[in-house]
């Protein structure tokens, strides 16, 4: 297939995307038959904003999660293995979830492996979403610990597959919808024993960081069964409180980078960024579970129901920048993915009710507006006629519902 859509077979995730929304409003509409409040819309249009990040930041960091393992095991292999007999798929799976289980283990006890991971963790709700609360940054410290498999002799393509399945693996656990299992909950990692690891209860810090397996966990100590007496409350100790993913990803380095700038030696600087980030179990202070309060900057329903519009407005070019960015020229691409990056900033912005949101959404839909009608003519990527007319009936819509919704602001 050629033009923009060259390649677009290559990432699965193209094909995950619609499965995982449409297994969230299951898991919504669910819970509200239940009456288990799970969900939250900021919340939760922030964590697939989240998501909408990392895929985005994923289109560039190819070098650091494949490319620098298939130079490693063209160049430093020790073995060859073969990648058409069941043995070497079922032991890489294997390997890879144990490697996982480290370097897992390592983004909790290290404040630079941290930094990235927090993203993950910073949700006060866990559900579906959750699990697409992913960092962007994670790519260019995870890498290195991965290559074991490359000098091993796992061919590339087993073990892209099998960090897939380890990571699609990961979806379902995200649930308080599902209890306790039985037997799997003492050899798989469940939505129980990953309930813990989500918790920010006395007894659920550093525990059960098992990909698929909670063996691992078990075997090194880590293990940790959810309590039927207390309710696991969820987030981070130090709220990130707020809806902006891109302040989510970063925030953790910027307290690291000032921390780091204000030490008294170069030694103690750097070491900070590789110290534990609760500094050991010991300090870490008691947590009252009904102390704890979640962020909420009072959303209207107005606010909420236009960001969720947004929100699928949003999906759709996600999806097609994940399936032609590595056919779309170099300006291009980072453009596409500037856009879409600035989109979630807008909607978390109006999701805090930010006094100017409602002026930079409008300027938002006028710039998409612009670059659509102008891109022809710069030969960058052509744009046919209809979807430039498409284009413009949503930025219409959308202005006139940026207005609406935002009538009598009263920011929070």
């Amino acid at each position: 297939m050629n033009g923009p859509y060259r390649g677009h077979l290559m990432n699965p995730i193209v094909y995950a995307i619609p499965v995982f929304l449409v297994t969230i409003l299951v898991e919504a509409w669910v819970a509200w038959r239940r009456g288990v409040a799970t969900y939250d819309v900021p919340d939760a249009i922030t964590s697939l904003q989240f998501g909408v990040l990392s895929q985005i930041a994923a289109t560039f960091t190819r070098l650091f999660t494949l490319g620098i393992y298939v130079i490693v095991y063209e160049y430093a292999r020790v073995l060859e293995l073969p990648a058409d007999a069941l043995w070497v798929w079922v032991l890489a799976v294997v390997l890879y979830d144990f490697i996982y289980y480290w370097v897992h283990r390592l983004g909790h006890e290290v404040n630079l492996l941290w930094a990235a991971h927090q993203v993950h963790h910073s949700s006060e709700y866990f559900n579906l979403t959750t699990a697409l609360r992913q960092t962007a940054t994670g790519a260019f410290t995870t890498w290195p610990f991965y290559l074991v498999m490359a000098v091993m002799g796992f061919p590339p393509i087993v073990f892209a597959v099998a960090a897939l399945i380890d990571l699609l693996y990961q979806y379902w656990v995200h649930t308080e919808l599902v209890g306790k299992l039985g037997w799997l909950d003492r050899v798989f990692v469940t939505p129980s024993n990953h309930r813990v690891h989500h918790g920010q209860n006395d007894y659920c810090i550093d525990c059960n960081y098992g990909g698929i397996l909670i063996l691992w966990d078990r075997m090194f100590g880590t293990f940790v069964e959810e309590r039927d007496d207390e309710k696991v409350v969820y987030g981070v100790r130090r709220p990130l409180a707020s809806f902006n993913p891109v302040w989510g990803n970063l925030n953790v380095y910027r307290d690291l980078w000032h921390a780091s700038r204000a030490s008294p030696s170069w030694r103690q600087a750097i070491g900070l960024w590789f110290a534990s980030p609760s500094g050991g179990r010991e300090r870490i202070p008691h947590l009252d579970p009904a102390s704890v309060r979640r962020f909420d900057c009072g959303t209207r329903r107005s606010v909420r129901l236009y960001a969720m519009s947004q929100y699928a407005l949003l999906i759709i070019p996600t999806m097609h920048f994940i399936a032609v960015a590595a056919s779309l020229p170099p300006a291009v691409r980072l453009g596409y993915a500037l856009v879409i990056v600035a989109s979630a900033l807008c909607i978390g912005w109006l999701l805090e009710e930010r006094p100017w949101a409602r002026t930079l959404e409008h300027a938002r839909w006028l710039a998409i507006l612009a670059l659509v009608m102008a891109l022809p003519a710069t030969q960058l990527w052509p744009v046919p006629g209809s979807l430039q007319a498409i284009i413009a009936c949503i930025a219409a819509a959308s202005l006139i519902g940026a207005q609406q919704c935002t009538r009598r602001y009263q920011p929070a």
